[in-house]
């Protein structure tokens, strides 16, 4: 007698179950997001689990008789995506980057491919999208046209898998997870099943047969990677590419690396002819900075290993509404609101009715609290219309009782301000205590927020 077949309601974007359909998912909130799927009563081993799991010498092991081994790595001729990669491409991992249609993820990933191929190594290029013939146009675009290596356009994971195993190539590219379908799955394709099932099948590939594999993967309109969070943990390293829709610059940004940093960045730029690194983005995000000009202010934050010189722009205007209006473009905007409180209770602006938009240049997207002084001093600065000093930078976080309180690596902050040519940076007073102070810029500590102010804009 057949097994009876069970139905389940999967949610596309967070991969929450349930017996019955929901309108809105009771785990992320998403409207119209649950899908059916259909499950077969039986787990899936892959065939190498089974063969390890009847092996008897795979024992427990004590941490000090491991013998500590460096991964190999490959290094592409693009810097920047090794600096990204923790200094290049490990060997057997299994990599996923992320970002919006168009952004420039297949070029990248098409240009990699043949630097790999042209340093003699075999590629496999899997596109669930394109046709053979468009990824050739393509790739002469872009000035590819001597590039030797595989290219498949096919979404069965099966016959996929088959092909990695003719070729037995050194890299795979996966364009993209959403499109692959694998037999072992009732789901379709892009569905939570189908995107777990085969990224699981790339994942035993990739360490069974030592084959580093890129994954590319689309995102949702709250800049997620579509699918399953699971699949983020499945992967070796997620890297996000991300850029403004009418700006040239790109960004490669990794949030998780098992051989590497979280949170570096690289930084190219998106030609006709492909992505063109930019090897000093700080002084790229300055160089179009108004002399003179109140509301700006520099600082140097931290990203990764990296210190980007960046600017942060606001601008003050009296509301003609009842409420006052606040935007805020990569910049988090909840911390926003707590400087300008703080601005209000501490340094004695009114804000309350005024309209503030602020921004950072270049598509920097800035996190981190080192960047609250900056924001503060371009605040007032449009407030009081008082231009800042243009060889004046600032690094600190302010506390809700106006305070600057001391930030890590002071040292190679000060030591980008000055590459840049900046006379004067502003610095917690805090930061000052075992500091090598460098002869061509000056160091000012301060305490307080209404110190702060009244210093550099006088």
């Amino acid at each position: 007698m057949a097994k009876k077949r069970e139905t389940t309601y999967v949610c596309q974007a967070c991969g929450y179950a349930s017996p019955q359909w929901y309108g809105r998912c009771p785990n992320c909130g998403t409207w119209n997001q649950m899908e059916e799927e259909v499950i077969n009563g039986s787990a899936v081993v892959h065939p190498e689990d089974q063969l390890l799991s009847r092996r008897s010498d795979r024992k427990p092991l004590t941490l000090t008789t491991i013998k500590a081994e460096n991964e190999p790595r490959i290094k592409t001729q693009l810097s920047e995506l090794n600096r990204v990669l923790g200094g290049g491409i490990v060997l057997g991992s299994l990599v996923l980057i992320g970002g919006d249609p168009g952004i420039g993820k297949s070029t990248l990933l098409l240009q990699v491919s043949a630097e790999m191929s042209a340093a003699q190594k075999t590629v496999l290029y899997v596109s669930g999208e394109e046709s053979v013939h468009q990824i050739k146009m393509r790739a002469d675009r872009l000035g590819f046209s001597g590039a030797d290596f595989y290219v498949y356009a096919e979404t069965d994971m099966a016959l996929i898998a088959e092909a990695i195993a003719d070729i037995e190539p050194d890299f795979v590219i996966i364009d993209s997870i959403q499109t692959m379908t694998h037999a072992d799955s009732d789901g379709v394709a892009g569905s939570v099943s189908q995107v777990r099932q085969s990224t699981n099948e790339l994942m035993h590939i990739a360490k069974r047969l030592n084959v580093t594999i890129f994954i590319v993967g689309h995102v949702t309109k709250e800049g997620n990677i579509a699918g399953p969070r699971m699949l983020e943990h499945m992967v070796d390293t997620v890297l996000y590419f991300e850029g403004e829709k009418y700006n040239t610059f790109r960004m490669l940004r990794a949030v998780k690396n098992r051989f590497g940093s979280t949170n570096e960045i690289g930084v190219f730029d998106m030609h006709e002819d492909g992505l063109e690194e930019v090897t000093n983005p700080s002084q790229l995000f300055i160089e179009e900075r108004l002399e003179n000009a109140n509301g700006s202010a520099v600082v140097a934050s931290l990203e990764g290993t990296r210190v980007l010189m960046t600017e942060i722009q606001a601008l003050l205007t009296p509301t003609a509404f009842g409420n006052a209006r606040r935007t805020a473009s990569g910049l988090d905007y909840a911390r926003v609101s707590v400087i300008m409180a703080v601005l209000e209770k501490r340094a004695g602006l009114m804000l309350q009715n005024q309209d503030a938009y602020l921004q950072s240049t270049g598509g920097v997207r800035l996190d981190e609290p080192a960047i609250d002084l900056a924001v503060a001093v371009a605040i007032a600065s449009s407030y009081w219309e008082k231009a800042t000093q243009p060889e004046d930078c600032f690094v600190g976080e302010i506390g809700l009782t106006g305070e600057i309180r001391r930030v890590a690596r002071i040292q190679d902050r000060i030591a980008e301000a000055e590459k840049i040519g900046f006379k004067r940076i502003f610095v917690p007073k805090g930061n000052l205590d075992g500091l090598t102070k460098p002869k061509g810029i000056e160091v000012i500590g301060v305490k307080t927020l209404r110190e702060a102010l009244k210093k550099a804009l006088p």
